[in-house]
């Protein structure tokens, strides 16, 4: 009899332990989503409402003082496109992604190159290589701009050494080579490349500091192995050191792209749009049509280009690194 009663107990014990066990893993899951939800409405709100908004508008009359949302379809997309302005800059974008992304990377990988022989005051020399990462782009923009300046800073060195053509720098018009397309000459225009330098000498202690931990994960045995071999330096650092360095260059193409196509307060306190145009960028496109001129269709159609050019580069990589995760 009391076996009989034990198993219609537990008989009836079942369901009430099963039901707690499914409100233990209910509040399990809630908690963690309501803890998240905040941050998923505020993200909606403030990040894609506000880029659904920003495209409503780019598709609008809205190009006065006076709020007008009357449609006007790709209008301020086709003025854009056919603007001497925004051709200009796009091209300078392109270059300046070019001279950014390649002087940023060779300089950190031979930093990191040169620390990670050890030498004597290693922390030193990466603190001072990893200080101007500390500086807003503003302040670097107004140093590098008495720097280049073509009448003071590095120039008045140049003079003293013998040199009498010196760089005109930021406010020199010429591009090389001029090949005439649309509205433009496309080439390299010198005075880009006075802001890449001033971007590449503050990124590149991040570059420095990427490489470096790369290095430092890299089996000192595949080294010596190759030694043994007879493999030179160079070709230790060709065909062993670069190859197991892949990952750290691929992120840090996508980190120094996206800073590239968004850059816009180095550009603005070193030289502005500059002669011709030939420093101006989509930033600081947007925010002279914006918020100086009140085209405001016009600025919300420079800013969801630049969000596309930006998506263009970040949602593959994204893709990519959720396939290897599956993998």
């Amino acid at each position: 009899m009391n076996a009989i009663r034990s198993n219609e107990q537990l008989n009836t014990d079942q369901p009430s332990i099963a039901l707690r066990r499914r409100s233990i893993w209910k509040s399990e899951k809630l908690v963690p989503i309501l803890m998240l939800l905040p941050s998923v409405a505020a993200i909606a709100i403030f990040v894609y409402g506000f880029i659904a908004w920003t495209g409503y508008v780019s598709l609008s009359q809205w190009n006065t003082l006076v709020k007008n949302l009357t449609y006007a379809g790709f209008s301020n997309y086709s003025f854009l496109f056919n603007d001497f302005r925004f051709q200009s800059d796009l091209r300078n974008t392109i270059m300046f992604t070019a001279l950014f992304i390649a002087g940023g990377m060779l300089v950190g990988l031979f930093l990191a190159v040169m620390v990670d022989r050890k030498v004597r005051g290693e922390a030193f020399f990466r603190n001072i290589f990893v200080f101007p990462m500390a500086l807003s782009f503003v302040v670097t923009g107004v140093v590098w701009q008495w720097i280049l300046n073509p009448t003071t800073g590095v120039n008045l060195l140049l003079k003293s050494l013998g040199v009498t053509n010196v760089p005109s720098w930021f406010v020199s018009t010429e591009i090389i080579p001029k090949i005439h397309i649309g509205q433009i000459d496309f080439g390299f225009p010198v005075a880009i490349i006075a802001v890449a330098i001033a971007a590449i000498w503050q990124m590149s202690g991040f570059a420095m500091a990427m490489y470096l931990a790369g290095l430092r994960n890299i089996s000192e045995d595949l080294r010596e192995a190759a030694r043994v071999d007879g493999a030179t330096e160079w070709q230790i650092l060709r065909k062993v050191i670069l190859p197991q360095l892949k990952p750290i260059t691929m992120s840090l193409i996508i980190i120094l792209a996206h800073i590239s196509l968004k850059i816009f307060d180095l550009v603005y306190a070193m030289t502005g749009p500059g002669a011709m145009f030939v420093t101006d960028v989509p930033g600081v496109y947007m925010f002279e049509t914006t918020f100086r001129g009140n085209h405001y269709a016009q600025g919300a159609g420079i800013a969801m280009i630049m969000l596309l050019l930006v998506s263009l580069l970040i949602i593959p990589y994204l893709i990519s690194n959720l396939r290897k995760g599956e993998d």
